[in-house]
């Protein structure tokens, strides 16, 4: 009798093994699928926050200005609305010079002349060829060191400030260069980028500098 309950106690533990073997073998193919799965999965886009975005855009085009590469320049205009550029910060959109990203490729290449405006306190026209207006006008200061605003106003005078009446929709940034001591503060220069969506991306509709006007 106990020989047979020995036989019977080593059959039992025999058929144990293969099915905790056969579970365990299960278990390891399961994990291999479940991993194959995932691998074969898309990744999820990481979202990255509109702020960091328009940083990253307000640098590069600081970096076209400053190296005057004008055709990378032109890439980040709106391809439908254009931009607009203002020489003070008040702007005018019926008199403000207005180029569509094409005639801003066509002009930007040659010494065409335009009218910008008129410089305050003297009156004078302001024309310059696209290429002089970026250098003199528009980077007139070394704007690629000056202190970086999101959607902030940090220049301000005694001329109106309109842009968010244009522009209601947009985001915007501005590169402030503080005035000297010398002056009382008021030789302070301002570079604003203007940003609306299309497609998914910001692009370019106005660039607005800003400076104490008298």
């Amino acid at each position: 009798m106990k020989n047979y309950l020995l036989l019977f106690s080593v059959l039992a533990l025999l058929n144990c093994s293969k099915e905790n073997s056969a579970v365990s073998e299960s278990t390891k193919n399961s994990t291999v699928i479940t991993d194959e799965k995932t691998k074969n999965l898309p990744e999820k886009p990481v979202k990255i926050p509109v702020s960091a975005q328009i940083k990253e855009l307000n640098e590069e085009i600081l970096d076209t200005l400053k190296s005057r590469d004008i055709a990378a320049f032109a890439q980040f205009i709106h391809p439908e609305k254009g931009v607009l550029f203002s020489m003070y910060g008040y702007v005018e959109p019926a008199t403000d010079k207005h180029f569509s990203r094409s005639d801003f490729i066509k002009y930007s290449n040659t010494n065409t002349k335009f009218t910008w405006g008129a410089k305050d306190g003297t009156g004078q026209q302001l024309v310059l060829s696209i290429q002089d207006y970026l250098a003199d006008w528009v980077f007139k200061k070394n704007f690629s060191g000056a202190a970086y605003y999101f959607n902030v106003f940090k220049g301000s005078g005694n001329s109106l400030n309109n842009l968010k009446t244009i522009y209601p929709g947009a985001v915007f940034t501005e590169n402030y260069i503080a005035g000297t001591e010398e002056y009382g503060g008021l030789d302070w220069n301002s570079l604003r980028f203007v940003f609306e969506k299309h497609e998914g991306k910001y692009f370019l509709v106005a660039v607005v500098n800003d400076q104490w006007t008298v």
